[in-house]
């Protein structure tokens, strides 16, 4: 892992571990992290990418398609790649939350007044 990749991962693990629920693990041999046993979020391979589970991938990739976009892998998932070298933090902060929202089930939502 170079210098790059563990400054992503520390900042992306100080936003995911911060909410609620959501703990670490792996996903395809790289970092993931998961609310409920259900995917939110994993490095991918290049160190410099994040995919991010979501329902609204056009809406994030209309506000920056620089910084937000997915590959034909990814056309038939619920899912937004996010380049780590451009995103701000307020913002990847604002995706890990809606994420969150998608998948953390009534009883968690409900626990944290947001039902």
């Amino acid at each position: 892992m170079n210098l790059g990749t563990f400054i992503y991962l520390e900042r992306i693990r100080a936003i995911a571990l911060s909410i609620p629920g959501v703990t670490e693990g792996t996903c395809y041999g790289t970092p993931g992290f998961y609310v409920n046993k259900k995917f939110l979020a994993r490095l991918k391979e290049d160190g410099e990418t994040l995919v991010v589970y979501t329902d609204d991938r056009d809406n994030w990739i209309e506000t920056d398609p620089e910084t937000y976009f997915f590959t034909e892998h990814y056309r038939n998932y619920p899912s937004v790649l996010v380049r780590l070298d451009r995103v701000k933090i307020k913002e990847l902060k604002a995706l890990f939350l809606a994420s969150w929202k998608l998948r953390a089930g009534k009883k968690l939502l409900k626990e944290y007044g947001l039902q």
